[in-house]
């Protein structure tokens, strides 16, 4: 009866908010360009084959007194609101138009969604939580393929969403997470106005944006609020990262921090921005125009990262993750087979740095035996070898802990993506060797993004076809098979296998023994 009472109440909201706005209900439902939300309506875009919306808010603007404080609701509104463009991305270097007014996200449907209770997916953007927003993502024609409804979205980056001080109290470092999670409760309350199922939503993200679905599988205030998780490129155990000379960088970019690192890093970051008194740091902080700090601040808080140890993020997810202790939903998890070639796609290195670089980042006493396994050669120059040694110790390797660690307790999918042909990113030289299926590659095969607009061959175009099918039914089912796609086989313990994506050729293949997974154990234990 209570919940009865409840539905009626909400029923009631929402004519209200409808009437209000000089709205019949009835306009409202016939009109597939408007929608009301739980904080007013909002008009959008309607194509033939999607409906987008764009702009809503699902927090208050984080500035002022609420900047480096947790999100707070958004005032609703009562006259309707233009959804047909993207709202502003959160503060950023390079931006002309610098705000912390930010926190919007976007809708994406099929065209006749209605109420059906289609899956809702969440898209978490990547760039070392520096740079992006959910408008860098067209997600419309994994929409309409798929019959899903797509949410993407912006979370406060840099120093506005990590920064970790002790007078910014206990959520201090995690603000971009707490972002996320309320833009997962706004799913929560306005997915069915939208043609969504509430109770069935997936989280997805690729490089910090996988770290952010990592951290949210642990992340007790995301309990409840999405019930399928995929990780793209960064797996959730991946704890190292070479620096510039190959060493092992001690602070890796974008990975989890203790809260003392972060506290003791803050109290540097706060200082150079002119306010060094813990005192005063809060206020001194908070007085301060976003592109001042970004001007002050520069990249020193280059590629930031969660704190853990606390209310927010108790644990790092490379902890807590094989220890069972994280969301019990299905996963869908994997990298790209050559993802450090985006490093020296963008910074190439000549052969004779080569044996130096490897000497750094296992020690004079293992270098040896991994210049024998990665030897340079006629066809094989540093530029592609120094990446093959790093993607295969930084990423498969921990690929194979998280996959097996998840299996122990969740249905779980690996995937490799595997196009060496991959159209390289728009507006960047192309390096004379072949960057091969590179970091961040495999987001122009479910996307239309700013970074990529080289068309794709029709064996990659079938390739996308196939991808947004695997995604869109692991949405739907928390299994990615279906009709006219080759199986995909659940994970086994033991059986360290991965669904090889590349354009027709989707497979199983040997992921550890591609990726010489055993060797990498006896190197670094």
């Amino acid at each position: 009866m209570s919940s009865q009472r409840t539905r009626a109440g909400v029923a009631a909201a929402v004519v209200g908010l409808t009437l209000a706005a000089g709205l019949p209900a009835a306009h409202a439902a016939a009109d597939p360009a408007l929608v009301m939300t739980a904080s007013g309506p909002v008009r959008g875009t309607v194509a033939d084959d999607h409906r987008s919306f764009q702009g809503i808010p699902y927090a208050a603007p984080p500035q002022g007194d609420l900047r480096w404080r947790s999100p707070r609701p958004a005032a609703p509104w009562t006259r309707t609101r233009d959804a047909t463009r993207p709202g502003d991305r959160c503060a950023q270097s390079g931006l002309a138009k610098v705000t912390e007014d930010c926190l919007n996200l976007n809708v994406t449907t099929p065209r006749g969604a209605g109420r059906r209770g289609l899956p809702v997916m969440v898209w978490i953007h990547g760039g070392g939580y520096q740079f992006g927003g959910g408008d860098q993502t067209d997600p419309r024609a994994m929409a309409a393929r798929g019959d899903v409804v797509v949410v993407t979205l912006n979370y406060r980056l840099g120093v506005f969403g990590f920064l970790g001080h002790p007078a910014l109290g206990g959520a201090s470092g995690n603000f971009a997470l707490e972002d996320q999670q309320a833009a997962l409760r706004w799913v929560r309350r306005n997915a069915a106005a939208f043609g969504g199922d509430p109770g069935n939503v997936t989280i997805f993200g690729e490089s910090s944006g996988a770290r952010s679905v990592c951290a949210q599988l642990v992340a007790p205030g995301a309990a409840g609020l999405f019930h399928r998780a995929i990780v793209q490129s960064e797996p959730c155990t991946q704890t190292v990262w070479p620096g510039a000379d190959g060493s092992p960088d001690p602070a890796p970019p974008g990975f989890p921090r203790p809260r003392a690192v972060a506290y003791r890093q803050g109290q540097q970051i706060a200082a150079k921005a002119g306010c060094p008194d813990p005192a005063t740091a809060a206020s001194c902080l908070r007085d301060q125009k976003p592109e001042v700090l970004l001007e002050k601040l520069g990249l020193d808080y280059a590629w930031p990262g969660p704190v853990f140890g606390g209310g927010v993020l108790p644990e790092d997810p490379a902890v807590a993750i094989p220890a069972g202790r994280f969301a019990k939903v299905p996963v869908m998890h994997g990298i790209t087979r050559d993802e450090y070639r985006i490093a020296t796609g963008f910074t190439p290195i000549d052969d004779a740095s080569y044996p130096g670089l490897v000497e750094k980042f296992v020690g004079a006493g293992k270098a040896p035996a991994v210049l024998a396994r990665y030897p340079l050669g006629k066809d094989a120059p540093a530029n592609l070898v120094w990446p093959a040694v790093v993607t295969d110790a930084v990423y498969a390797r921990p690929a194979i802990d998280t996959g097996r660690a998840f299996a122990r307790h969740v249905p779980t999918y690996a995937f490799e993506f595997a196009d060496r042909d991959a159209p390289w990113m728009s507006g960047m030289p192309k390096p004379a060797f072949s960057t091969g299926a590179y970091h961040t590659s495999e987001l122009q095969y479910l996307f239309k993004t700013e970074s990529y607009d080289q068309p794709l061959n029709a064996g990659q175009r079938r390739l996308s076809e196939q991808m947004m099918g695997y995604w869109t039914r692991f949405a739907r089912t928390g299994d990615p098979n279906g009709h006219g796609s080759p199986w995909w086989p659940r994970a086994r313990g033991g059986v360290d296998r991965a669904q090889s994506l590349a354009p027709d050729d989707i497979r199983q293949v040997d992921f550890a023994r591609e990726h010489n997974v055993r060797f990498w154990r006896s190197i670094t234990g």
